[in-house]
């Protein structure tokens, strides 16, 4: 298999290049600011060669490289964010750009949030979809983007993303973006497994049972070593999103910074009650009357640090570093899950064969047919 090149921008804690590294590419660089993910990524593939530091000081050497990949930060864009339009972050797709004229790259790949659809850009008016799109038209690639809902790529979790894909030049005739699976992916094969192992013998994983809250009802009638086959739940926002106690055959709700999850043993249920907003601690709004979800179980903890990951699919051998649980928490909620990172690579790999060879782009979706 042919090695292309990539340099990769906004690197994260590297779910994004670990799936383009799985499909045969190799990277020319990484760019990346955050102290933590350097930290992880230089733990895990000391050969990469990082740039850790402000993007707006990062001068490339390379020249007519293979391909361009980044994340830009999207916490001005992001529903777990604050939805600033003017949020200086927002630009940061623009130092792609710089650096794209000067790498000139035959292909471009940018990964991003939904809300880029809905958020216009204060200097242009444009929304910011469309500003991205016109910005590396303006540099002599053709652009084609669209959202993707991760749980048909391989992904157990409903979290939607925005891909960009330019080429330099011209796409050739029949190319698509990455075509959906036919059926969703579940959390059953990356979680149920894990669940009972009460050992830190997997990296990043230390059950620590015993959960107790305000809010649910843990009855620590379960000794540990008994606990068989307990249930996934969300623990936070118990207000809304529905029952908290999850089916393993279905996929999570996107995997964010924010909301927590964990497990629920023994007889477990759930159930909404109206909370004590007279005498009750911490009570926001008096005068509501929203039920809240309430758990009740013989035994709860949250999720481990690998199990988030396993969520976003990195494998068990990549190890998450920080001084503490947000720095972790934080590197795997704002990941690219990296399933869905392969995939996107996959298609990028055909379409540079389909460049090379002057020859018609294969769809996935022909493969499909054909399997079927």
């Amino acid at each position: 298999m042919h090695s292309y090149k990539v340099l990769s921008l906004f690197s994260g804690a590297g779910g994004l290049d670990l799936g383009f590294e799985q499909v045969g590419f190799s990277h020319l660089e990484l760019v990346e600011i955050d102290d933590h993910c350097v930290a992880t990524i230089n733990a895990n593939r000391p050969q990469w060669n990082i740039f850790h530091g402000d993007i707006s000081l990062y001068k490339p050497i390379h020249r007519n490289i293979d391909i361009l990949i980044g994340g830009p930060p999207c916490q001005g864009f992001s529903l777990g964010g604050n939805r600033n339009e003017s949020d200086p972050r927002n630009r940061l797709f623009l130092e792609m750009t710089r650096i794209a004229k000067i790498t000139n790259p035959r292909v471009i790949v940018i990964e991003n949030v939904l809300n880029l659809r809905t958020m216009k850009a204060p200097w242009s008016g444009k929304y910011f979809a469309d500003e991205i799109y016109d910005n590396f038209k303006k540099i002599g690639y053709s652009v084609k983007f669209d959202t993707f809902k991760v749980s048909f790529y391989g992904v157990p979790q409903t979290r939607r993303r925005f891909v960009f894909i330019a080429v330099k030049g011209d796409f050739p005739k029949g190319y698509e973006l990455p075509t959906p699976d036919l059926k969703e992916t579940t959390i059953r094969k990356y979680l149920e497994d894990i669940s009972t192992l009460n050992t830190n013998n997997i990296p990043n994983h230390n059950p620590e049972w015993g959960f107790q809250s305000r809010v649910h009802r843990n009855r620590r009638s379960l000794k540990v070593e008994n606990i068989k086959n307990p249930v996934p739940i969300r623990i936070s926002r118990t207000g809304s999103d529905g029952n908290p106690i999850r089916s393993f055959d279905e996929p999570f709700p996107a995997i964010d910074t924010a909301t927590v999850w964990g497990w629920a043993a023994g007889n477990v249920k759930a159930q909404r009650e109206k909370k004590d907003r007279t005498n009750g601690k911490y009570i926001r709004n008096p005068d509501t009357d929203l039920k809240l979800w309430r758990i009740d179980a013989d035994e709860m903890r949250t999720f481990t640090h690998r199990e988030y990951a396993r969520l976003q699919t990195f494998p068990d051998d990549w190890v998450f570093y920080g001084n503490n649980k947000r720095d972790i928490q934080k590197q795997v909620g704002n990941a690219v899950p990296v399933e869905f990172a392969r995939r996107v690579g996959v298609n990028v790999y055909k379409l540079f064969r389909s460049l090379e060879t002057n020859s018609e782009f294969m769809s996935d979706r022909i493969q499909v047919s054909l399997e079927l």
